[in-house]
């Protein structure tokens, strides 16, 4: 093993820049000979320069480029284990899923700019100024793609703008979903709607590219406040008495929403700082229309987006409980209805009015 070392040492001038070695050299304050002579004190040495002619041999690789691919996975194994390290004490203090969410991905980005400025520089020894990092990325941009750039171009515009966070539900274009991932290229919706009713998660998972936000409107159930106006419609008979079923579906509908309004108060007046957000009204109401089959009753209230069906399934038992305890309300449903002039009384007038046009005319004709 020390007869290849030293015989690797002996044409070493043939592979190694001279002046880098020198450097090497001087560095350790031995020379050359010193080092082929002896190995005491410098196995190291001699072991390394080993090592980077055996490289250069059989791989192609110069020692100046070895250096710098060793410099480069040194730096991304440091920048993994700070991370690595940070990512525990945070964990260990926070047991959140969205903080842990946002660190976890903070740090990822952060690793991955600081990385890179390093390792270009580790390439690159003009790499000083910003002048040429500018032109750097202007070159990496104009070879790449033009849908690559629109996401990227979006992530920017969804960090900066911020239309939605995670934990949001958004519609984008005919999209709906819980907003789960974000990142460069694209962002992460869980599915709601589609063949499921009342906007609950269907459990797809859709990726969608960042260069959508350019496209297409963008609808935030939860922006300026997290509170959504539900609609419960209610048909009863026009029979029925609408005046005393109205009453009794507002009462059901304060029921369940009227703890709702001071906190939305809160809510209207910070979203207000922003934006143009303005409600006379918080309290649940009961809107009355006339429909083909009957009297509508519309029940107006707050909810939170992802309890929609939740308040509508326990609106909806009180509102049959409330009506099964009264004879006077029915609920409409389509029906076909047949009328008797006879039983109600319309004959007999018909006949009447007859009557009285012949006994007319008779007289007339006297």
């Amino acid at each position: 093993m020390v007869l290849l070392i030293r015989n690797q040492i002996r044409n070493f001038n043939r592979f190694f820049p001279s002046k880098l070695y020198q450097n090497i050299v001087e560095r350790n304050h031995v020379k050359i000979n010193d080092i082929i002579g002896n190995l005491k004190g410098s196995d190291y040495d001699l072991i390394m320069f080993g090592i980077v002619s055996f490289i250069q041999q059989t791989i192609g690789i110069d020692p100046i480029n070895q250096v710098k691919i060793l410099k480069s996975l040194i730096t991304v194994i440091v920048i993994i284990i700070l991370r690595t390290i940070i990512l525990r004490i945070i964990f260990s203090k926070t047991t959140d899923v969205k903080k842990r969410y946002f660190f976890g991905k903070s740090t990822i980005y952060l690793g991955v700019i600081i990385g890179s400025l390093i390792i270009l520089r580790i390439w690159f020894e003009g790499f000083g100024s910003l002048g040429t990092f500018l032109g750097l990325l202007s070159a990496g941009i104009a070879i790449a793609s033009r849908d690559i750039i629109m996401d990227f171009f979006g992530w920017i515009f969804v960090v900066i703008k911020r239309p939605f966070k995670i934990g949001d539900r958004i519609q984008i274009g005919e999209i709906r979903g819980d907003v789960i991932d974000m990142s460069i290229l694209q962002f992460t919706l869980l599915e709601i709607g589609n063949w499921v009713n009342a906007e609950q998660n269907t459990g797809r998972i859709i990726y969608v590219p960042n260069s959508m936000v350019f496209n297409n409107p963008i609808a935030n159930y939860v922006a300026g406040f997290k509170y959504i106006w539900n609609e419960i419609p209610v048909l009863i008979t026009f029979e029925s008495n609408w005046k005393k079923a109205k009453e009794i579906l507002l009462k059901v509908a304060q029921k369940h929403a009227e703890h709702l309004t001071e906190d939305v108060k809160k809510q209207i007046i910070e979203a207000s700082k922003k934006y143009m957000i303005f409600y006379s009204k918080l309290t649940p109401t009961v809107y009355t229309s006339v429909e083909d089959s009957g009297v509508l009753l519309t029940i107006r209230y707050l909810c939170k987006p992802k309890r929609r069906r939740i308040t509508e399934q326990a609106i909806w038992e009180d509102i049959l409980e409330e009506f099964s305890k009264c004879n006077d309300i029915d609920f409409a449903y389509p029906t076909r209805r047949y009328f008797n002039n006879v039983l109600e009384g319309k004959i007999k007038n018909i006949n009447i009015e007859n009557r009285n046009s012949e006994s007319g005319g008779e007289d007339n004709g006297m």
